[in-house]
């Protein structure tokens, strides 16, 4: 969903006459020409210009956003055991990042990530499985971020029409990588399993995470990992994509539109993600942001909302494994990118890959989910 103007030389360079499909359980070959270090693959960054890949320059920013948080006293990270986590440029949404990860202490992380419209076009159609990858490593700001076994666990025990494996799907895709420097910071050696989720039925999405969630308990037990500390886990998602360039534009475009369109995430937000997390919030979730069939009801543009429904099937079920716990959500930070501008941080290599106004702008949001 995301604009990304600075990607379109890359696409046209990197087209292929004809569509790439992998059906459910295949795996798709490494292009020639990707990185290889010391014989391995190691995943190439997508996104250099809205995200930071230099640690002197994460330091710069984390810096700059230590010094403007306003809420650095307060540690209520006990608990913490997954979150919603923006994915969108730094210098813009940099303010509603912080809130959350510097409240994460883990290990490794289970990154539910979008499968965007530009991985879609490039593959062809994707739905009804979970798309994993291959690499041996994937880049970071400060060395290169290792990949969880359970990766390679997920792959041999899922059954194959709920997978692909695809190198490539995960190369064109931006909204895992975006939350790496940010885990990277407070933890040099995290491990990452990273999971792209394509659009599915409500009632395939539960088959699939029953299966999921149930391999992932095993590997907590097995390896006796301590939720929130051990293991954690991040929904990637952009709320509200509104107008023209996204097609999205029902109340109008001005200050007033600006007005009802973030006060229907809020309320979306409140009415779905907040407190107790039920079945029945799971449902209303997919409810309030998932197109009917034939596209006639009105539905905000957030490109999580997938990744979101099916992250919370998943959490929810490893929660009940884990004791038969209770998962209550807080909202950390909602923020635009028309109300935040862009952050004035200086002499770093950041950019930005779209603009802003009332014809287009970007909500986002970042949300805490706590084990009681």
């Amino acid at each position: 969903m995301k604009t990304k103007y600075a990607y379109l030389l890359f696409l046209i360079l990197n087209s292929s006459p004809r569509e790439t499909r992998v059906e459910a359980g295949q795996f798709a070959t490494l292009p020639a020409g990707r990185q290889v270090l010391n014989s391995q693959t190691v995943r190439p960054i997508r996104d250099d210009i809205g995200f930071c890949w230099s640690a002197e320059e994460m330091n710069q920013f984390m810096n700059y956003l230590s010094k403007e948080d306003r809420d650095g006293s307060v540690d209520n990270s006990q608990n913490l055991f997954a979150a919603i986590s923006v994915h969108d440029d730094y210098l813009y949404a940099g303010k509603v990042y912080y809130p959350l990860y510097k409240k994460i202490k883990t290990k490794e992380v289970v990154i539910f990530g979008v499968t965007h419209g530009t991985v879609r076009k490039e593959m062809g159609s994707l739905s009804d499985v979970i798309i994993l990858d291959e690499f041996d490593k994937w880049r970071g700001p400060y060395k290169e971020v290792e990949i969880s076994p359970l990766r390679e666990i997920i792959k041999s025990k899922l059954p194959k029409e709920d997978f692909i494996v695809s190198n490539k799907a995960h190369e064109i895709e931006h909204s895992i990588e975006a939350l790496i420097p940010f885990l990277q910071y407070y933890n040099r050696d995290i491990k990452i399993t990273p999971i792209m989720i394509t659009q599915m039925s409500y009632e395939k999405m539960e088959i699939v995470t029953d299966r999921l969630s149930k391999i992932i308990l095993d590997y907590i037990k097995k390896n006796n990992l301590k939720s929130g500390k051990d293991i954690f886990f991040l929904i990637s998602n952009d709320a509200n994509h509104y107008g023209e360039d996204f097609n999205n534009s029902p109340y109008g475009m001005d200050a007033a539109a600006h007005k009802t369109a973030t006060g229907n995430d809020m309320k979306i937000i409140t009415r779905d993600l907040i407190s107790e997390i039920t079945e029945e919030k799971i449902k209303s979730t997919a409810n309030d942001l998932w197109p009917d069939s034939e596209n006639k009801k009105a539905v905000p543009l957030w490109c999580g909302r997938y990744p979101i429904v099916f992250g919370l099937q998943t959490i929810h079920k490893v929660a009940n494994g884990l004791g038969d716990r209770k998962i209550y959500g807080t909202l950390l930070k909602y923020s635009d990118s028309f109300t935040e501008k862009v952050l004035p941080v200086k002499n770093t290599s950041m950019g930005l890959t779209a603009v802003f106004s009332y014809k287009h702008w970007c909500a986002w949001f970042t949300e805490g989910f706590y084990l009681k």
